[in-house]
C-alpha cells in the first residue's frame, strides 16, 4: 500500500512524504531542513533512505529546504528544466548527479513507484502536480496545490485517485476584507493564482464521482483562511450535492504546523 503523510502544508511551507515498499520520496521541501528531517523521523521513517525530492515549482514555500536535505542525505532533486532554471541559484550547491530533469505529463519509474508530473496553471515557470501509482495502477494518490484553475489536464490526472491532496487556499470574503493589496488579491483569485474553498469544495464533488474516497484539503493561506472554514465549506457543498463525509468520502484538513496522520492507500 502507498503511504502518505504531510510534514507541513500551508502558505508558509509545504512538504509531503510518499512511500511504497522500499521507495520513499518527498514532494516539495519548503520547510527548514531540520523540520523536514525531524518530521521524517517522527513518522518512523529514515531520511537516509529517501530516493528523491520532487519539486512542484520554484516558490520558496516549496523549495526552502530542498538543497539542505539533498546535500545532507545525498538525495537527487527532480524538476522540469524551467523550474531548475528558476530555482537553481536558490538551492545552493547541488551535485550534478543529483540534478534530475523530467518532462511534464510523462510517467517515470522510481523503484516501486510510477510518478507522473502533470502540468497545472500557476504563476511559476512551469508548475506541476503529481500522481503516484503502484501495484499496476490500482493504488493511486495525487497532489494538486497552487492551482489557479481546474483544467481538463488536472481533471484527467486526478480522476481515479483514491487519495487526493487538494488546494483549498483562501476564503473569498476573508481575502477581499483583508490587508492584501488589490493587485495581490487579483493575483490570488486569477487563473494562475490559488484555489478558493468554494472552488475546492465543488471539485471535491467531481473527484468523489470519479473514484476518490479520501480528500485532504491543503495549502491553506495563513491570512485568508483557517482549517474549520475550509472544512465546513467543502462539507456544505457536499451536502448540497447529496454527499456526506464518512459515507461518500473521508475529508481532512492538512495543517501548517503539524504532521498529519499517516494515510494508507490499498487496492
Amino acid at each position: 500500500m502507498i503511504k502518505y503523510c504531510s510534514i507541513g502544508s500551508g502558505s508558509c511551507g509545504n512538504c509531503h512524504f510518499v512511500g511504497y515498499k522500499d521507495t520513499n520520496i518527498l514532494i516539495d521541501a519548503g520547510l527548514s531542513g531540520k523540520r523536514i528531517s525531524d518530521g521524517i523521523k517522527d513518522i518512523g521513517e529514515d531520511a537516509e533512505k529517501l530516493r528523491g525530492i520532487f519539486i512542484t515549482h520554484e516558490h520558496s514555500d516549496h523549495i526552502k529546504g530542498a538543497g539542505i536535505v539533498s546535500r545532507k542525505y545525498n538525495i537527487p532533486i527532480f524538476a522540469n528544466i524551467e523550474t531548475w532554471r528558476s530555482m537553481k541559484e536558490k538551492l545552493g550547491k547541488i551535485e550534478k548527479e543529483n540534478m534530475i530533469v523530467f518532462e511534464n505529463d510523462r510517467n517515470y519509474s522510481l523503484g516501486d513507484l510510477i510518478i507522473r508530473p502533470f502540468s497545472i496553471e500557476h504563476d511559476a515557470a512551469n508548475p506541476v502536480g503529481y500522481n503516484m501509482c503502484a501495484n499496476g495502477g490500482s493504488e493511486k494518490i495525487s497532489i494538486a496545490t497552487d492551482i489557479g484553475i481546474i483544467t481538463e489536464n488536472v481533471r484527467r490526472n486526478l480522476y481515479r485517485s483514491k487519495l487526493v491532496v487538494l488546494e483549498s487556499n483562501y476564503d473569498k470574503n476573508m481575502l477581499m476584507a483583508g490587508s492584501y493589496s488589490y493587485a495581490l488579491k487579483r493575483r490570488v483569485m486569477s487563473d494562475v493564482g490559488h484555489l478558493s474553498n468554494d472552488e475546492a469544495g465543488k471539485f471535491c464533488v467531481d473527484l468523489i464521482k470519479n473514484g476518490t474516497d479520501r480528500i485532504l484539503l491543503a495549502h491553506l493561506s495563513k491570512e485568508n483562511n483557517f482549517p474549520e472554514l475550509a472544512y465546513e465549506t467543502s462539507k456544505g457543498i457536499l451536502k448540497e450535492n447529496q454527499m456526506s463525509i464518512g459515507s461518500d468520502v473521508n475529508l481532512d484538513v492538512l495543517l501548517r504546523n503539524s504532521i498529519s496522520d499517516i494515510y494508507k492507500v490499498a487496492p
